[in-house]
């Protein structure tokens, strides 16, 4: 089988770039951002002194059937688009090992993303120095800025760069992984600032425009449309991502996305990329969902997310046939965490969520980013599909633990002993395409399976060497608590054993 998973893979000095099919985080490597020593206090600028405030930034209007003024767009709000240079020490892991200098292909390597180099003496599972550069953008005049998440992880020194080359040391207030949304703040007054917008008003199709540094390159625009909304990514399942075909590449990460009035709603976060590069699809945060998260970053230092307890799956046609559905519509309920709030109000495996607080659930990813989004404590009503007949429940979120990891990986983290899969059996038009009879399609790994190896897209055929068709059968055998199981994988066209060790 030749799978092309969507993986999300960081493009960073100090990260090994995938070159294969892959979403990547968009900030730019240490090898493109020239460097220069700083030395300058928090708050401190080089450059000319802060200005009055300039006036508010306007909508721009956009009558039907013309196009958005771009200059104006970006003469209005690219002053306070900025870019973001991050230093500090990363942590390699064992097998991780950089180029040294003085290796001949170093200057041939030295120009892909995500390049990492070592210092001489340096071992494998050491730490290492890296340089990267993001984009940003000032949401208050006294210095308040909106980037991504990864674009300062493991910074030890924040130094944002405005449009007039003025640069200050910045202070990181909080940073949300799950959201990937980070809140910064430089000592200054009268800085220019976006209009924020509202992104639940975008509609595919409409015009929107990027700005940022790809590359290192300063305040680059480029425009397109939206291409879709509510995209769950693997991996991302809290944010109900803006897709656009506007050009955004590394190193635009934490930029805005303008609408045709010149409001910002989103930051651009992630590309699909086989190359590491811009190929037409580009995806954003929300700016809404980036303000909430904002709110609570300035409040208390960090944000909190609600946790509903399950993991879920999409719906497809032969699914809802065998529940009796009309649409495959919903998110499927797969497992219930014991003592959870889904346990608590009676949710149940097999059940399937069609709304939430009467706005509908139409794929898996809708259920996660609405809980995530939620605040923990909060009563929220589930309209629930369950033995052919609709039920409504109400549910008392609890709260996802801080461990930085996205709603959809906080709900299915096995415990000890458990496998650690999101599995789906594969449909009769897959399972034809496949060649096989029966196997469970695999849509998640984490804890004892993933470190195994498994992966998105692997196809589950046989555990201990037990044919499998259906989920139950996996349950079945870790009923038993077995301290291993060996799993017969097709993967890329190959079938390989992979054995795993559960613990106790």
């Amino acid at each position: 089988m030749k799978r092309k998973a969507l993986i999300l893979t960081l493009v960073a000095a100090g990260l090994i770039a995938a070159v294969t099919s892959a979403a990547f985080n968009l900030h730019s490597p240490g090898w493109f951002v020239k460097e220069r020593p700083v030395s300058r206090a928090e708050g401190d600028v080089t450059g000319p002194a802060s200005t009055p405030a300039p006036p508010p930034v306007p909508a721009l209007p956009v009558p039907p059937g013309t196009m958005p003024n771009y200059r104006a767009i970006v003469e209005q709000s690219g002053p306070a688009v900025v870019g973001v240079n991050v230093a500090g020490l990363r942590k390699l892991g064992p097998d991780e090992f950089p180029f040294d200098p003085n290796d001949p292909f170093f200057r041939f390597f030295r120009g892909l993303p995500g390049f990492q180099w070592r210092l001489p003496g340096q071992t494998p599972g050491g730490s290492m120095p890296f340089r990267s550069q993001g984009s940003g953008f000032i949401i208050s005049t006294d210095g308040l800025i909106l980037t991504n998440a990864h674009v300062v992880r493991e910074a030890k020194e924040v130094v944002v760069k405005l449009s007039d080359r003025s640069e200050y040391r910045a202070k990181v207030l909080g940073a949300d992984t799950a959201t990937d949304v980070a809140v910064l703040r430089i000592t200054a007054k009268n800085l220019p600032v976006v209009r924020l917008g509202d992104a639940q008003r975008l509609q595919v199709g409409d015009p929107v425009l990027a700005i940022g540094s790809p590359f290192g390159f300063e305040q680059t625009a480029t425009q397109g449309i939206v291409s879709a909304k509510g995209r769950s990514l693997p991996g991302d399942a809290a944010v109900p991502f803006i897709q656009t075909d506007a050009a955004v590449n590394p190193g635009n990460s934490g930029g805005p996305l303008f609408d045709g009035s010149g409001a910002v709603v989103g930051i651009n976060a992630q590309i699909y990329s086989q190359s590491g590069g811009y190929q037409g699809l580009s995806f954003a945060i929300p700016i809404n969902v980036a303000l909430k998260v904002k709110d609570q970053i300035v409040a208390t230092g960090r944000a909190a997310h609600a946790r509903l307890g399950v993991s879920v799956q999409d719906m497809n046609q032969a699914l809802a046939e065998s529940f009796g559905l009309s649409r495959p519509d919903g998110a499927l309920i797969v497992s219930v965490a014991p003592d959870s709030a889904a346990a608590t109000a009676g949710l149940m495996p097999g059940d399937v969520v069609s709304e939430v607080n009467g706005e509908p659930i139409v794929r898996s990813g809708d259920l996660s980013s609405r809980i995530s989004l939620a605040t923990p404590g909060e009563t929220v009503r589930l309209k629930v599909w369950r033995d052919r007949a609709f039920r409504e429940l109400s549910v008392k979120l609890g709260r996802a633990e801080d461990d930085g990891a996205t709603q959809t990986q906080r709900e299915s983290e096995p415990q000890p002993g458990q496998l650690g899969l999101a599995l789906r059996p594969l449909s009769r038009d897959e399972q034809a395409k496949l060649k096989v009879s029966g196997g469970l399609l695999v849509e998640g790994a984490t804890g004892a399976a993933a470190r195994a190896g498994l992966m998105p897209g692997d196809v589950l055929l046989a555990i201990n060497g037990m044919a499998l068709k259906s989920v139950d059968q996996v349950r079945g055998a870790m009923d038993k608590k077995p301290r291993s199981v060996a799993l017969l994988v097709l993967r890329d066209g190959g079938r390989i054993f992979i054995p795993v060790e559960l613990g106790q």
